[in-house]
Parts: C-alpha cells; structure tokens; sequence
C-alpha cells in the first residue's frame, strides 16, 4: 500500500480517463498518471517530429505473441506452459542485450 514515505504511481492510458478512475485510484491512495483524450492529437500539432510512444506493456505483448506456442496455447499442463513462458521471456532479454541474434 502506498504511504507518504512511499508513495505509489499508477500510469494507464487514455482508455481509464474517467472521474471513476480517478476516484478509485485517489482512494487506494496512488498518484495517477492518466492521459487525457486529445492530449496527444494537441501535443503532435504544438510539438514538431512529435510521436506517439507505444506503451511498454502492449510491446511487450507484441513480442511474446511472436512465439506462437505463447499465442495458441497448445500444452494442457500450467508448469510447461508457464516454463516456455519463461523461456520466451529470457530470449527476448538476451535479444535486447544482444547477447544472441
């Protein structure tokens, strides 16, 4: 739980700007960090060579759907499953750090 000392954001998109939300977020005690609908059309007309920043999780989501074994679940048992998940997961970190191809 966040405290004074400690606090805690959240960061979503502009797909949770309501004053629901918001509400919810303030009462579990979270800064909220939600973008406004248009924010981003107003910001690529103010600033020049702006683009739109694709959020980590729908990236990381784009790369784990590469390993089709991930996107069609084809084992029936959770531990393999989940154990190919961790594989995908480190060979997408060695490819970051360039370690392998």
């Amino acid at each position: 739980m966040p405290t004074a000392e400690a606090p805690q954001h959240l960061c979503l998109d502009r797909g949770y700007d309501y004053d629901e939300v918001r509400e919810t977020v303030a009462r579990y005690g979270y800064t909220a960090h939600i973008r406004t609908r248009g924010e981003e059309r107003t910001a690529k007309v103010q600033l020049p060579g702006y683009r739109a920043r694709r959020w980590v999780v729908e990236r990381t989501h784009s790369w784990l759907h590469r390993f089709r074994r991930l996107l069609v679940r084809w084992e029936k048992k959770v531990n393999n499953y989940l154990a190919f998940l961790h594989f995908a997961c480190a060979w997408i970190a060695f490819r970051a750090a360039k370690v392998i191809g």
